[in-house]
């Protein structure tokens, strides 16, 4: 895996085979974002189910001025810390193991909103419904954000939440890339 554009272009992503992680393939990240590179620009980012951290470091590559990751996993988040180290990066990162629950908890106790946020959720757990209404719900998301979920196809619909309009849409085989914009 590679930083496909921006100021790290080129760099080599660490954690490809971390167990129980789905790595973004370049050709969906690259179609990601370029479907939300107007978005970037000083965006404070959520990479929840971070696996390698491998959106938010794209993210930061292209203008985002700093991400929060989240993953259960310890092994992800000790790798998305080599990453970080590797693109002197450790000022613009913040890492969490938790489960998602206590993560979006613990943002909102802090009063901690986001311009942008990845949702890579493993598939089996059926909770992206779940999740997107938790963001609306506790307010975790600045005037306008974007939400990318990452999906198996057709899991969920486009009226999902009635405060997010789906405005992007793109199947790769199997997968689905919804991105929802917060109605202002």
């Amino acid at each position: 895996m590679k930083i496909i554009s921006g100021s790290l272009k080129g760099r080599n992503v660490l954690g490809y085979h971390i167990d129980g992680t789905r790595p973004t393939m370049d050709r969906v990240k690259e179609s990601i974002f370029s479907m939300i590179q107007n978005d970037l620009k000083e965006s404070i980012v959520l990479d929840l189910f971070a696996g390698s951290g491998n959106l938010g470091f794209e993210a930061i590559s292209n203008g985002a001025s700093f991400c929060y990751f989240v993953d259960k996993n310890p092994q992800a988040i000790k790798t998305i810390k080599q990453n970080s180290s590797n693109f002197q990066t450790d000022e613009k990162i913040q890492t969490y193991v938790l489960d998602y629950r206590k993560a979006l908890k613990l943002f909102k106790e802090q009063n901690i909103k986001f311009n942008i946020v990845f949702l890579d959720p493993p598939y089996h757990e059926k909770i992206l419904i779940d999740l997107l209404n938790t963001l609306v719900k506790e307010q975790l998301l600045e005037k306008e954000a974007s939400v990318v979920v990452e999906m198996e196809e057709n899991s969920i619909g486009a009226s999902t939440v009635p405060s997010l309009n789906l405005i992007k849409s793109r199947s790769y085989g199997a997968k689905q890339v919804n991105i929802y914009k917060e109605q202002s």
